[in-house]
């Protein structure tokens, strides 16, 4: 029994010591920490249950029968974030570079086939060199079988991915899936392809962190939604995310103490909008004076910035938001902010998050980059998610709401189920300048008259009051109110319930 005790000991030892000092000492000394102080950080005290600490490759060739560690370069287990059950996985920069096994993949699988059947959230904590090629076709076949997990838990249970170090070729699929990707600046990095390949084969010359970098993908590619400073900011930012989100399909999103009345009024907004139909603001300002003190987890914040999309509270109950932004494009829609809404209304659908939509568009951008880069087809996949969606959709319409942008952001048509406009909304097909020139283009070269005519325009149509004749709005209200009809709303839609017909799936616009 003695010998027995000693090995288990010794084997528990060598899982924890993972690489070895050295290489533990390489990872702190990039400003990394290791697999396992991740999860620590990560998880509540105490409360992480390991599994599959001694499972080792099979792999015999290339010497690989002789360097056999416990674990195998991924730790995997679960444990609670402020309670609540979440499942994880950390990968082992420091042994075999976190490189991905047949065996390192059967841990994670693991963890993710139980995650689905308890519906609790999957965290992966990627720090990893790819495919393991001394294993050839079994390291393939094992991301394979990850990928094939993420796709069917996927809208069952979040998943979530916090890029920690390297993550390239086909290892990148896997994050992708996910619902959300978090990266750590200057010590993580996503691609295809390496600088090297890349050099070769289009001859540019490029970094890691230009191809790949956390900066590159949270403003340009869109790939990731948020970048922090370092491994311990990351971390603790994932808890606090962690924290809107339900655990599974199966259940409404979790509800915290708040002590922040509903009945709260904020009279500040009843100048947001400036008088001049032309001049920008700021829409976070309205969205943190009407949220549960001020609390919004922003997504994307640097990329397609003319929409801002993020989760909150009302009432301490977790609500997703959609934006359009007057100070970036004016707040029009283009692909890329179309795609980012798009996603974001999908997951917050399938996860049982009412969406709050605060509108304020002109319209799509117009251009011949836009047209050929397909914003048709773009701008359908917000439009395809939110007639989808049966969630609660509280609609408030601010400032602008023009022509199919209109139709687009959540309005009556696509069952939006309750809808407001401020005094100061303006439904119509266009703005009047412009629709009076094309109405009565034949008096174009009179200024007077028409001068006339866009006044006469502006009177009819730059109101909420047609639109709520015709049933489309369901009330007027005062800005400082809003938070209060937002409230009363959702507390009214509380046990909605709206099926779409029987399908295998919808084909969305992809």
């Amino acid at each position: 029994m003695q010998d027995i005790i000693g090995q288990l000991e010794a084997k528990r030892e060598a899982a924890r010591q993972g690489g070895g000092p050295e290489r533990i000492e390489r990872q702190h000394g990039q400003g990394k920490l290791t697999a396992r102080e991740r999860i620590e950080l990560f998880l509540d005290a105490g409360s992480f249950e390991e599994w599959d600490m001694f499972v080792e490759h099979r792999c015999v060739d290339f010497g690989m029968d002789r360097q056999k560690i416990p674990g195998d370069g991924v730790v995997t287990g679960y444990g609670t974030v402020c309670g609540r059950l979440v499942f994880v996985f950390s990968q082992d920069f420091t042994l075999f570079g976190g490189s991905l096994s047949m065996a390192h993949a059967r841990k994670i699988c693991k963890i993710m086939d139980h995650a689905i059947k308890v519906g609790a959230p999957v965290v992966g904590l990627n720090d990893s060199g790819g495919a393991r090629i001394q294993e050839g076709v079994d390291a393939l076949a094992g991301y394979a079988d990850v990928f094939q997990r993420n796709v069917l838990a996927s809208g069952v249970i979040p998943q979530i991915s916090l890029i920690m170090g390297p993550c390239a070729g086909g290892a990148v699929y896997s994050p992708a899936m996910t619902d959300f990707i978090f990266m750590v600046k200057n010590t993580s990095y996503m691609f295809v392809t390496g600088p090297e390949v890349v050099k070769t084969v289009t001859h540019e010359q490029v970094t890691a962190e230009e191809l790949g970098g956390a900066l590159t993908h949270t403003s340009r590619s869109g790939v990731a939604d948020l970048a922090f400073e370092n491994d311990v900011e990351a971390l603790l930012m994932l808890r606090r995310f962690i924290n809107f989100l339900p655990a599974s399909n199966r259940e409404k999103p979790p509800v915290w103490p708040c002590n922040d009345p509903a009945e709260r009024e904020e009279h500040s907004l009843d100048t947001l909008v400036p008088d001049d139909p032309n001049k920008p603001y700021d829409m976070k300002e309205l969205i943190e004076k009407i949220v549960d003190e001020g609390d919004f987890f922003e997504l994307q914040p640097d990329y397609a910035a003319n929409i801002v999309i993020g989760l909150a509270r009302m009432q301490g109950s977790t609500v997703g938001i959609v934006a359009n932004q007057p100070l970036v494009l004016a707040g029009c829609l283009d692909m890329d902010s179309s795609r980012k809404a798009g996603r974001f209304v999908r997951f917050c659908d399938a996860f049982n998050i009412p969406i709050i939509t605060l509108v304020d568009v002109p319209g799509f951008l117009p251009g011949t980059s836009q047209e050929y880069g397909g914003i048709i087809k773009h701008g359908a996949k917000l439009l395809y998610a939110y007639a989808e969606a049966t969630v609660p959709k509280v609609t408030v319409i601010t400032r602008k709401a023009y022509g199919g942008a209109y139709d687009v952001m959540s309005s009556k048509h696509l069952r939006g189920d309750v809808n407001f406009a401020w005094p100061t909304a303006e439904i119509a097909v266009m703005g009047s300048k412009g629709a009076v020139e094309i109405i009565f283009r034949r008096e174009s070269n009179d200024e007077e008259k028409l001068r006339q005519r866009t006044d006469e325009y502006s009177r009819r149509f730059a109101n909420p009051f047609v639109a709520g004749s015709r049933g489309f709005i369901d009330d007027v209200i005062m800005p400082h109110k809003t938070r209060t009809r937002i409230c009363r709303s959702l507390a009214m839609l509380r046990e909605k319930k709206l099926e779409n017909p029987w399908r295998k799936h919808g084909n969305i616009p992809l």
